[in-house]
């Protein structure tokens, strides 16, 4: 009398079980092209994005001469150096460059509020390039 019952438990777990591999394969097939499409679309925005940031010098709208700027990438796209062709830096510009409807990562933002705040300095660091004795 025991024996049916736990036969059917069993043969219901091991049915649930098939079921839910099944519905896992099913979900891969259908579901598995689309999410490796939107992860094509994404990964093309991010290189686009990198390399528009490169380019930045070089099209409309930049606002300094390419020659006084320098590409950092991270955490900060560029440095200016305004008025470096002309052999007296008059002013430097931390400047990101966005496409699309990027917003500024927390590096960014922190990284434009210390600037904001005059957390600036300078630091000069020399080294002894002698020969030991």
């Amino acid at each position: 009398m025991l024996f049916p019952i736990i036969l059917s438990f069993i043969l219901i777990i091991i049915g649930f079980a098939i079921g839910m591999k099944y519905s896992d394969i099913v979900w891969a097939r259908e579901k598995a092209p689309l999410l490796r499409e939107d992860a094509i679309k994404k990964s093309r925005a991010v290189l686009g994005g990198q390399f528009s940031e490169q380019l930045a010098p070089y099209l409309p709208g930049f606002n300094y001469s390419p020659t006084e700027a320098r590409f950092i990438g991270k955490p900060i796209d560029f440095v200016i150096f305004k008025g470096m062709d002309g052999k007296e830096i008059e002013e430097i510009v931390f400047l990101e460059v966005k496409t699309g409807k990027a917003g500024l990562n927390h590096a960014e933002r922190t990284l434009r509020d210390c600037i904001e705040k005059k957390k600036v300095r300078w630091e000069e660091l020399r080294l002894d390039l002698k020969k030991p004795e």
